[in-house]
């Protein structure tokens, strides 16, 4: 097993335990599959995580050391002069916390109990003194980026989780969010030690009805002892699936011996 890899979660880092509290990628998760969700929080065992995108990281922190500049003279950024935004970048104690991927936003959901936390990128403030929550991305693709790929939803729940967050941290929050997004340019005719990007700052208006009946639905999830199916586009999930169906055809477990020991789906992982 790789050092990078360790399914087995020591058990205060699971639900119930003393550290466990529901972020807004496990949110996300549940959203998009509630069987890994319950198995990553209840069981313990998370999904193999993705190498981390470094150039994005790097493009990440040197935006908010940019915007923390414009915060210490309580200035406007070129970038939101240039998308004719009225706000500046939004200074308050609690900024660090709040970035802070081990502290975040944290907040107390009064009826399920749940601890639900999530750390931002940056703050925008107006003249009306509402709060614009502001999430950086980076890419590198030929044309401008948009939201309007059916995989950015994640993207748009996860500004509509931390508009939430902030409300109700007892903060006036606009509805419109923005997204800074940095596009590595590739038709430069050389690389020359330096990678050239294109910023574009887009706006988002954010609904965050939903997620009252889904933290209801994640609380009732981990209560239960039934592992809850998996999500309909699980691609690891499907993978489980052929996995089991392929050691089953290679073993020549006849399908007799399969159905009489066959579990009630929810109960069935591989």
């Amino acid at each position: 097993m790789s050092k990078y890899y360790k399914p087995n979660r020591n058990k205060n880092w699971n639900y119930d335990g003393n550290n466990w509290r529901l972020s807004r990628s496990k949110i996300d998760l549940f959203v998009e599959c509630p069987r890994c969700f319950y198995i990553d929080n209840k069981l313990g065992t998370a999904r193999p995580p993705g190498y981390p995108f470094s150039l994005n990281s790097a493009v990440d922190h040197l935006l908010k050391k940019e915007f923390d500049i414009h915060r210490s003279n309580k200035s406007a950024h070129p970038f939101m002069v240039e998308h004719g935004i009225d706000a500046l970048p939004f200074q308050s104690e609690f900024l660090d916390d709040w970035r802070d991927n081990f502290k975040g936003v944290e907040v107390k959901h009064g009826p399920t109990g749940l601890t639900v936390s999530g750390a931002i990128d940056d703050v925008w403030q107006n003249p009306q003194g509402e709060l614009h929550v502001v999430d950086y991305k980076a890419t590198s693709k030929n044309e401008s980026p948009t939201l309007d790929a059916d995989w950015q939803d994640g993207y748009k729940r996860q500004m509509e989780i931390y508009q939430w967050l902030l409300r109700q941290s007892g903060f006036k929050v606009s509805n419109v969010g923005y997204f800074v997004y940095a596009n590595g340019l590739k038709d430069k005719e050389s690389f020359g030690k330096k990678l050239e990007f294109e910023v574009v700052v887009i706006p988002y208006e954010g609904e965050d009805s939903w997620i009252e009946g889904v933290l209801s639905d994640i609380k009732e999830t981990l209560d239960k002892d039934d592992i809850p199916d998996p999500g309909a586009d699980c691609d690891f999930c499907s993978y489980r699936e052929a996995v089991r169906d392929v050691i089953k055809d290679h073993m020549g477990i006849p399908a007799k011996a399969e159905k009489a020991n066959k579990k009630p789906e929810n109960q069935t992982l591989f």
